[in-house]
């Protein structure tokens, strides 16, 4: 048994009775059977603590809502842009890319991925570990496991992969704080994406996303690259229509790329410094503030929403990476980076 989990199972054992989850114990629902059975097969699991862990998650009925209307859902480009893009949060961009410049080297050495993509996943996920979210994520992941049949077999998945990760890491199970769907660390990752694509990058034997910068960036890093991120190539380009008569047949693309850029190209979309006849891209369409844009999303685009499923996070990934190495820039000229 770990440190952590030996320390939890006392502190349960002493701890006074107070009252289940609002939905019952959460060991003793079918679901939590099964998950307790699955788990005391897996290496290292000590099945008291892990049924402590369950006995110990508590219900929280405003994850759920949060879910069932979660505010990206509302907003357009004009709102989502400027929650995300200002001159400080570019700034501290730059700034943690100076102060970590020797790591972030190697990393884009070894994975090819710009230090200021790096940058803006870190600070659009947690201001660079400012927020790093207020639910408990052992709540969050039991919540939404038990208790949000929409994707329940996806959160109980994350739960069993978040047991198994205290484990191999030594996290303090009943304390770690996430988002409110149960992402951890700086890059806020979900437990089968720590397991599955953090990096120890200072060879201590432990993948740590909360306080070694250079775990955090290698693992962002690296889940891009593990993802198909293509080095040196750009993400997505300002594009225009030269001919609207097929823009409505032309399908808007989200999280994949749907044309051949010859396809496009002879459908009447416009780039300044067009990609390869066969490169795979997508045509995306926000509402911003000045009114429609229309932009040519490459392969490196469509890779950052791996990481978070909406377009709006991609393209405020993509923009913030470039304030900051506009930022980044300006520093080193001793201008000025507002703009």
């Amino acid at each position: 048994m770990t440190r952590s989990l030996l320390l939890l199972v006392l502190a349960l054992a002493s701890a006074p009775v107070i009252a289940t989850a609002a939905t019952g114990n959460y060991a003793e629902r079918p679901e939590g059977k099964a998950l307790l059975e699955r788990l005391e097969k897996a290496d290292g699991v000590d099945i008291d603590a892990a049924r402590a862990l369950l006995e110990d998650a508590k219900y929280q009925p405003k994850i759920v809502a949060t879910m069932r209307k979660p505010a990206e859902r509302t907003l357009t480009w004009a709102d989502y842009r400027p929650i995300f893009l200002q001159p400080e949060r570019a700034r501290k961009g730059a700034a943690y890319i100076e102060e970590h410049r020797e790591l972030f080297g190697r990393a884009v050495a070894k994975y090819g991925v710009p230090a200021n993509i790096i940058a803006a996943i870190i600070g659009v996920e947690t201001k660079y570990g400012a927020f790093l979210g207020r639910d408990r994520v052992l709540d969050a992941l039991a919540t939404l496991g038990f208790d949000y049949p929409e994707r329940a077999d996806y959160f109980i998945k994350e739960l069993e992969n978040f047991v198994v990760l205290c484990v191999e890491e030594d996290l303090a199970c009943d304390r770690e704080i996430g988002s409110y769907a149960g992402a951890m660390g700086l890059p806020q990752f979900m437990p089968s994406s720590y397991r599955a694509y953090a990096v120890d990058g200072n060879d201590n034997g432990k993948r740590d996303l909360w306080e070694e910068p250079a775990d955090i960036i290698y693992s962002v890093a690296n889940y891009l690259a593990e993802h198909g991120w293509a080095r040196d190539e750009s993400v997505a380009l300002p594009a225009w229509i030269g001919s609207d008569k097929n823009l409505d047949k032309i399908e808007r693309s989200k999280r994949k790329p749907a044309y051949r850029w010859d396809a496009l190209d002879q459908l009447g979309v416009r780039v300044d410094d067009p990609p390869a006849d066969d490169a795979q891209v997508g045509l995306l369409q926000f509402e911003g503030a000045q009114g429609t844009e229309y932009w040519l999303g490459l392969n490196n685009f469509f890779v950052i929403t791996t990481y978070n499923h909406s377009p709006l996070y991609a393209m405020a990934v993509y923009q913030l990476g470039q304030e900051i190495a506009f930022a980044r820039q300006n520093a080193a000229l001793g201008g000025d980076t507002d703009r």
